[in-house]
């Protein structure tokens, strides 16, 4: 075993034993099988299997181990379905023939073959497919055409355009059915292959040997029907649903490919010389020190040795504030650094970062089997054999008792049975409701990733509201402005606009725009000085002004105490508050917050009538959190957690048997998303979401 991955000892395939269904005991040891059939083979005669492990180098099974290591070190394929199926190339499932998903994509977009595959089997199965319908329903066109069309033997011309149809672009579906009958894993694609074949042959059949069949089936101008349409039609709308699912699932590595993204490619490592240089990601290892730069990415996880810095940490907490850090605090890959520079020290790096380990979530979650995926893989293993044993039971019947020619009644009606229950159905059905679907909720501005969401979403009990951006707009803008007397409101809050416009704070912009929309006018500053973990001071109209926090009032020694009950309130509501100082006097405060949705409070109302628990998770702290969720009438609060005790409280909630639904719009909330029964993204979030 090598990274998780073993070898089947008797067909070779790759399994992973932490999802592997069926294992065996033997000498002491567990061997772990892709399926049933595999692993009773090896129970009857170990040996026979278990030789071969010391074959010669360059024997298959020799060279087969080393594509197992190989796959363990490189990319791996598996089955959503089946995860303990692995192998390192794509291509279909050999036990429910889906198409095999990228175990973790890779940073770099790469082309789907098997999309570009299916999508030229398909435009090849309509191109053909189109004139063979035309022919097939010659006697229901209007009377003239069909004129046109009839007292020609039609039939040959059917025949040409089906034998592609069937065995080129449907070939994939014979394969897995074949594999499915190898593996004894019955599926959809058992049923596809006996109808379409069955149909098909006995089209050829009809065409070939009329004289076989009795007079009672021949139409009324003499000439046995065909199938040749019924068996291009199945095949070409199985491709359909083939094309639309792997289009759904290209668009979901491409999400997690813009996660991958937000690592940045390089990083500065600062030698034992002092030395800086520029070395790729992948170079970096633990205890390295780092320089991260102004406005650059933090490249891993680790901790901050020297110098200071705000960093938005949003793609984390989905809070739109920037955090200060300082010496000893940590910093988390992914996190883009503000105008300051610091030094740190890597202490978490390739898939060991919490931006990997979001990602892994992510990658995991949707694969992950829903609950009617199960439902349908126990029907397909009694229904592909009881269609089967009902076929042969009625080929039986007719032959021991039917009217004469009893044979070519049989036939005819044992293949009427495999055609009937051919489940065309079930590869096109859920893709193309998932269309209209789509195109009915885009007019009410909502957009459904796939039919399973539609049909959870009626059973859940509890929804989960991230709150910064789902609740509330997602950005600060102004809250209050409150004066000492020392200058008016209207004063106080053009100063403040005055001194930060020179300011590259987030919450500068907040009070500067809120200035504008007051219709007050902005001007300019002397003297400007940003003070790193205080605030900014500078001359505005030839007076002195400061906006900070209490370590600048300290450091000007100006008494704040007469607005200590206001700063109270303030940051109850979860307002960030600064201190306002006109000449070293306080003359009052400034708070900026993000504001909650004019629609947040009634939607919640609502969806409480409807009987939801309504539960708030954000990784904002307690009080701001229960500040928003009181003004909303959230009961519920589960606040300070990181992406990964959002998918703990999502799971929390299923283990009582909850149904649960995730909103959300930030990358922080997308490992949640993906892990809940049904995940919603808001309209205004980000890509991953």
């Amino acid at each position: 075993m090598r990274d998780g991955v073993v070898s089947d000892p008797v067909c070779g395939m790759h399994v992973n034993p932490a999802g592997a269904e069926w294992h065996s005991e033997y000498s002491g040891k567990t061997y772990y099988f892709c399926c049933q059939g595999c692993r009773d083979k090896f129970k009857a005669s170990p040996q026979q299997y278990l030789s071969t492990a010391g074959a010669k180098p360059g024997s298959a099974h020799s060279q087969l181990h080393q594509s197992s290591v190989k796959t363990a070190n490189g990319e791996q394929w598996t089955c959503p379905m089946h995860p303990e199926v692995l192998q390192d190339h794509p291509g279909a499932c050999p036990k429910c023939g889906m198409a095999l998903e990228l175990l973790r994509p890779g940073k770099e977009a790469q082309e789907d073959p098997e999309l570009r595959n299916m999508t030229r089997r398909f435009r090849a199965g309509v191109m053909l497919g189109l004139p063979l319908m035309l022919i097939a329903m010659r006697t229901m066109l209007p009377d003239r055409l069909s004129q046109v069309l009839t007292g020609v033997d039609w039939s040959w011309i059917e025949f040409c355009l089906a034998t592609p149809i069937v065995w080129w672009t449907g070939w994939p579906f014979f394969v897995r059915a074949v594999n499915s009958l190898l593996h004894r894993s019955l599926n959809m694609y058992t049923l596809i292959g006996l109808g379409v074949s069955a149909s098909y042959l006995y089209s050829v059949a009809a065409l070939i040997l009329p004289q076989a069949f009795p007079a009672d089936f021949r139409n009324t101008d003499g000439s046995l029907p065909v199938y040749f349409e019924a068996a291009a039609g199945i095949t070409v709308l199985v491709l359909l649903g083939e094309v639309l699912q792997l289009r759904a699932r290209n668009s979901t590595s491409a999400a997690i490919r813009s996660l991958l993204d937000l690592a940045p490619p390089v990083a500065w490592r600062i030698d034992a010389d002092g030395d800086e240089r520029e070395i790729a990601l992948g170079d970096v290892h633990e205890g390295d020190r780092l320089r991260v730069k102004p406005g650059g990415k933090i490249p891993v996880d680790g901790v901050l040795l020297e110098g200071r810095s705000q960093v938005d940490e949003s793609m984390l907490t989905g809070e739109p504030l920037p955090v200060e850090k300082s010496a000893g605090d940590s910093v988390t890959a992914g996190t883009l650094n503000g105008t300051g520079s610091f030094i740190m020290r890597a202490e978490k790096v390739g898939e060991a970062t919490l931006l990997a380990r979001i990602v892994a979530q992510v990658s995991e979650a949707q694969r992950s089997r829903a609950p009617i995926q199960s439902l349908a893989d126990r029907v397909s293993s009694w229904f592909v054999p009881v269609v089967v044993v009902v076929a042969i039971a009625t080929f039986v019947i007719w032959y021991l008792v039917g009217p004469s020619p009893q044979f070519a009644h049989a036939l005819v009606n044992a293949v009427a049975v495999l055609i009937i229950a051919c489940p065309c159905a079930l590869g096109l059905a859920t893709p193309m409701s998932m269309v209209v679907a789509m195109g009915r909720g885009a007019h009410s501005g909502v957009l459904f990733r796939d039919a399973a969401a539609l049909e959870q979403l009626c059973d859940i009990d509890v929804l989960l509201l991230d709150k910064t951006g789902t609740l509330t707009e997602g950005k600060p803008g102004l809250l209050s402005v409150i004066s000492t007397g020392i200058l008016s409101e209207n004063q106080l809050l053009v100063s403040v606009a005055t001194l930060e416009s020179s300011s590259e704070h987030p919450l500068a912009a907040a009070i500067v725009s809120a200035a504008k929309q007051h219709g007050l006018e902005v001007g300019k500053t002397e003297q400007f000085e940003s003070i790193t973990g205080q605030g900014i001071r500078g001359l505005v109209s030839g007076r002195r002004m400061a906006v900070g926090n209490e370590r600048l009032a300290a450091a000007l020694q100006a008494d704040i105490t007469a607005s200590a009950a206001d700063v109270r309130q303030l940051r109850a509501q979860g307002a960030t508050v600064m201190y306002v100082l006109a000449d070293d006097r306080l003359a009052g405060i400034v708070a900026v917050a993000d504001p909650v949705r004019t629609t947040s409070r009634e939607a919640v109302s609502a969806l409480k009538r409807i009987g939801l628990q309504v539960v708030m998770v954000t990784g904002d702290n307690e009080a701001t959190a229960r500040a928003v969720a009181e003004q909303l009438g959230i009961d519920d609060v589960i606040a300070s957690v990181l992406p990964d005790g959002k998918v703990d409280a999502v799971r929390e909630f299923k283990a009582q048997g909850k149904r649960v639904a995730m909103t959300g719009d930030g990358i922080n909330d997308a490992p949640a998303l993906a892990a809940a029964d049904v995940g919603i993204a808001m309209g205004t979030g980000t890509d991953i979401a």
